[in-house]
């Protein structure tokens, strides 16, 4: 596997935990990586790594974060991806997983219900690779009003800020 293969593969694993999220939520591009894979003494050694994120865009609240996990968790293991770490913490609750074929995956709640999710391919023959595609909708969105300057807003995305009528509700 060469290094936009990987990217293409990162894709189907975004996608596929996206689908699986009932009802669902809007997600933004977070900013991806394709770093060199170096030996014990940083020297290159022809092959890459893929990084491709996304970033949740609907607010979940505090009380809807647990079922938001359960759901992803269960979605994960019907793939066959094996769930390596759990941090139950209530406010800043996070899951990391790897696939059959090596990929590592990990969904974390930051800063005020902000959800991180982050594919990482393992070491493969390096390559170029393409920029990431333009999200279906993502021009149709309305502005985010959070000041993405804003120090505590963990990225150029800013906080979360679209309403679900179930993510967004409190028990």
């Amino acid at each position: 596997m060469n290094m936009q293969e990987a990217a293409d593969r990162a894709e189907t694993i975004l996608t596929h935990i996206q689908n699986g999220i009932e009802p669902v939520v809007t997600w933004g591009r977070g900013p991806s990586s394709d770093p060199i894979c170096t030996d014990f003494k940083n020297d290159a050694t022809g092959k890459g790594q893929i990084t491709r994120r996304k970033h949740v865009l609907t607010i979940i609240s505090p009380e809807r974060r647990g079922s938001f996990l359960g759901v992803v968790e269960r979605s994960w293991k019907k793939a066959g991806y094996t769930i390596t770490s759990v941090n139950a913490d209530r406010r800043n609750p996070s899951m990391i997983a790897t696939t059959p074929d090596g990929f590592r995956i990990s969904l974390l709640v930051g800063y005020k219900g902000q959800v991180f999710l982050d594919v990482h391919s393992p070491c493969v023959t390096e390559s170029n690779v393409a920029d990431p595609p333009v999200d279906p909708g993502a021009e149709s969105l309305p502005p985010n009003p959070h000041d993405p300057k804003d120090p505590l807003a963990d990225g150029p995305w800013g906080l979360p800020y679209l309403k679900s009528p179930f993510w967004s509700a409190k028990s």
